[in-house]
């Protein structure tokens, strides 16, 4: 990917596209995002839950996920402190405990490390392949995907246009046969 091919598929990202290329290069290839396929899936689930760059933490207060056992939200205030941070925003005490471990930083302790441009990259890329994401962009699971990161299929149109952005940018064009988008 280079930097003018961001730009065409974020084009609301501005100068963000810039302040992220390099951390999302980097965490692409550390984490194996590596072909055309998984990086247009990646980017267009990161261009979604990031506004295409413009936010690496979740703009609500986080009330929502106050007490939230399954987020690990155990303690009073965690709801606001591990609210989504990070380009595919990483919410709960448990996941940002996952992520620690993961990435070897104190996100606990810290948990606004993860609005670091190189952090909530390599956050995202790190849940990306943690859950097995790879292995469904090459299968075309789009929807699964979206599952995954999302635990249903809400915005699913808004997330397919920045994929069929990123297809059409990243893919050479006897590679953008469709695939069979299954569920």
């Amino acid at each position: 990917m280079t930097l003018d091919q961001l730009h065409h598929i974020f084009p609301r990202a501005g100068s963000r596209a810039e302040l992220f290329f390099s951390p999302l290069t980097r965490a692409m290839a550390e984490f194996d995002i590596n072909n055309a396929w998984r990086q247009a899936a990646f980017l267009a689930q990161v261009g979604h839950e990031s506004a295409q760059l413009l936010y690496v933490q979740d703009p609500v207060s986080g009330r929502s996920y106050e007490g939230r056992i399954d987020l690990g939200n155990t303690l009073k205030g965690d709801g606001g402190k591990y609210k989504g941070r990070g380009l595919i925003n990483i919410i709960g005490r448990k996941n940002y405990a996952a992520v620690m471990k993961g990435l070897d930083i104190d996100c606990l302790d810290q948990p606004e490390l993860l609005e670091q441009p190189e952090l909530a990259a390599r956050s995202a890329a790190w849940f990306w392949k943690n859950e097995g994401l790879n292995e469904l962009a090459d299968d075309g699971l789009f929807i699964m995907i979206t599952r995954r990161i999302n635990g249903a299929t809400s915005d699913l149109s808004s997330r397919f246009a920045l994929y069929v952005a990123a297809r059409s940018v990243l893919l050479s064009n006897e590679d953008k046969q469709p695939q069979n988008f299954r569920d």
